[in-house]
C-alpha cells in the first residue's frame, strides 16, 4: 500500500517545517534548507517492499545535510540509492563531489557525513535500507558513495532498470513477492559494487547463484508455455537479457539449451506413458511448449539418438516400468 504526503495544499509559511518533517520521516534524520523565499508544494509517495523503502520524491530546490550532530543522535545506519528523474544533484561524501544528473544514481551512506543539493525543481526515486542487508565490504562501499553510476550501459544499467521497474510496480506487490523483489535488487547492487571494485567476494558468486535459482524456478513453471523466451524471462525478472544469459554461463550453459533441455526431457517420460499412445508425439511436444513437430523430432533425435516414436516403442530398459509407475 501506497502512502503519500503533499505540502500543496499548505501555506508557503508551513511548508519549511512540514517537509523537513517528512523528509526525516521517510528516510533518515536530516537537515533540510529550502533555497527558494516562496518554497514550491512538495510532493513523496512512499511503499514498503521488505526491508527497502521505496520512495518518489518531486519539489523545489533545496540542500539536505547529514551532519554530526544527527549521526551521534540517532546512530542508524542506512543507505539510500537515489535515481534521479528529473532535475540534477550534486552529492558529496568521503572527499568527492559527482553531479547526479537525470537517468545516473548514487549511493549514500548516513553513518558519515554528506550533503545533496538540488538547484532546480527535482524529481528522484530513493531505495534506502540498513546498511547489513547490503553483502559488500565497506571499503569497496566507501569508494563508491557519491558516484554518478550511468543508466546506458553494462551493469550499472541493468541496476538501474531493475530498481526503476521495481518502483514502478511497488503498489501491486503483495508482501512476500516484494521481499523476494527487494532481495534480487540488493544481490544486483552487491554485484555491481564488487564488479567496479575489481573483485568478486566469496559471496558475490552465492547471490548470482541465488538469483540463477529463481530464475529457474520461474522457468519451470512456466515451461509449458510455447511463448516462454529469454526476453520474457529477463522482463519477468525485471533484470536485462544480457544479465540474464551471464547467470546461465555461469554454469557453461545456455538460457535457451536449457530450456530445450528441460522440455525435451519431460517429452521422454511422458512419452514412456501409456495415455501417451492415443494422444500422439506431437500432442505430448505441444504439452511442453514445442510447436513444431519436425522441429520436435529433430532436436529430440540430436540429444537422444533415436525418434520420438522410436523411443515410444523402445524405450531403456527399466525406463518404461518407472514411468508407468509415475
Amino acid at each position: 500500500m501506497s502512502t503519500a504526503l503533499s505540502t500543496s495544499q499548505l501555506s508557503s509559511s508551513d511548508r519549511a517545517e512540514c517537509w523537513h518533517e517528512a523528509v526525516s520521516r521517510t528516510f533518515i534524520p536530516l537537515d533540510v534548507n529550502l533555497l527558494e523565499k516562496e518554497p514550491s508544494p512538495g510532493m513523496i509517495v512512499s511503499n514498503q517492499l521488505g526491508v527497502l523503502g521505496v520512495s518518489r520524491v518531486q519539489a523545489g530546490p533545496q540542500m539536505v545535510t547529514r551532519s554530526k550532530r544527527l549521526i551521534a543522535r540517532d546512530g542508524q545506519r542506512f543507505l539510500i540509492l537515489s535515481l534521479q528523474g528529473r532535475g540534477t544533484a550534486i552529492k558529496e561524501q568521503d572527499g568527492r563531489e559527482s553531479v547526479i544528473k537525470p537517468r545516473e544514481f548514487s549511493i549514500s551512506d548516513s553513518s558519515r557525513l554528506f550533503r545533496k543539493k538540488l538547484q532546480s525543481e527535482f524529481c528522484f526515486t530513493s531505495f534506502h535500507f540498513p546498511r547489513e542487508e547490503l553483502h559488500v565490504r565497506d571499503e569497496d562501499l566507501r569508494a563508491l558513495t557519491a558516484t554518478a553510476f550511468s543508466s546506458d550501459t553494462g551493469s550499472a544499467a541493468l541496476v538501474a532498470t531493475y530498481f526503476e521497474r521495481m518502483a514502478r510496480e511497488a503498489a501491486g506487490f503483495d508482501a512476500a513477492v516484494g521481499r523476494q523483489f527487494a532481495a534480487t535488487g540488493l544481490d544486483l547492487l552487491a554485484l555491481l559494487i564488487d564488479e567496479r571494485r575489481g573483485r568478486f567476494t566469496s559471496q558475490a558468486p552465492e547471490l548470482a547463484a541465488a538469483t540463477l535459482v529463481r530464475v529457474k524456478d520461474h522457468i519451470m513453471r512456466n515451461l509449458s508455455d510455447p511463448d516462454l523466451s529469454p526476453s520474457t524471462i529477463a522482463a519477468a525478472h525485471f533484470m536485462s537479457v544480457r544479465y540474464l544469459h551471464k547467470l546461465f554461463e555461469l554454469e557453461g550453459a545456455t538460457v535457451g539449451g536449457w530450456i530445450r533441455m528441460q522440455r525435451l526431457e519431460r517429452c521422454r517420460r511422458d512419452l514412456l506413458r501409456p495415455a501417451a499412445v492415443s494422444v500422439g508425439v506431437a500432442a505430448v511436444a505441444r504439452r511442453w511448449g514445442f510447436v513444431s513437430p519436425s522441429h520436435f523430432s529433430r532436436v529430440f533425435r540430436a540429444a537422444y539418438g533415436m525418434t520420438p516414436r522410436e523411443w515410444q516403442v523402445h524405450g531403456l530398459p527399466g525406463e518404461r516400468h518407472t514411468n508407468e509407475r509415475l
